[in-house]
């Protein structure tokens, strides 16, 4: 379903239906500050405000494959795991893609298990825990040692994008 429900769970009925997105949502994800939402379908991910569901923006940048999992930090940084095993990590805010990373099939898995099921950050919000199809649980973590100069992120907007 292209759909997304709001639900008034005092009065067992829904809000509003959100319509924006064109093909199957297939995953949610909560800021755990902001009261804000993303979610993601094959055609897009898409930002919304609560509790009205007002549409905010798209992301810059868009994934190509089917996103099955969104996850979001307090640092601001969301992480989406896809079917062909891709983790892209994105700016919250301007929702700007700045690092992929293609994962590694264990050894002995098809190459066509290398989808993402399911993300995760722990409670301190640097580490990422990621469900894989090839059965594996993998750790990511922060580099301490990147600095803007090591690692810079070149974000410069087209002049005509339109989000909306």
């Amino acid at each position: 379903d292209s759909q997304i429900k709001l639900w008034d769970l005092v009065a067992a009925k829904p809000m509003t239906t959100l319509t924006h997105h064109k093909k199957s949502v297939r995953c949610l994800g909560m800021h755990p500050k902001e009261y804000s939402f993303c979610s993601a379908s094959s055609d897009r991910i898409k930002k919304f405000a609560l509790p009205s569901g007002k549409f905010m923006h798209n992301t810059i940048q868009q994934q190509r494959s089917i996103v099955n999992t969104i996850a979001c930090n307090d640092d601001g940084v969301m992480v989406t795991g896809a079917d062909n095993g891709n983790v892209w990590l994105w700016d919250w805010q301007s929702g700007n893609r700045f690092q992929e990373i293609e994962t590694q099939v264990q050894p002995g898995s098809l190459d066509s298990e290398n989808g993402i099921f399911a993300s995760s950050f722990d409670v301190t919000g640097t580490r990422l825990l990621t469900c894989e199809a090839d059965k594996t649980i993998k750790f990511y973590k922060e580099d301490l040692e990147a600095t803007p100069e090591t690692h810079p992120v070149r974000f410069k907007p087209p002049k005509d994008m339109k989000r909306f």
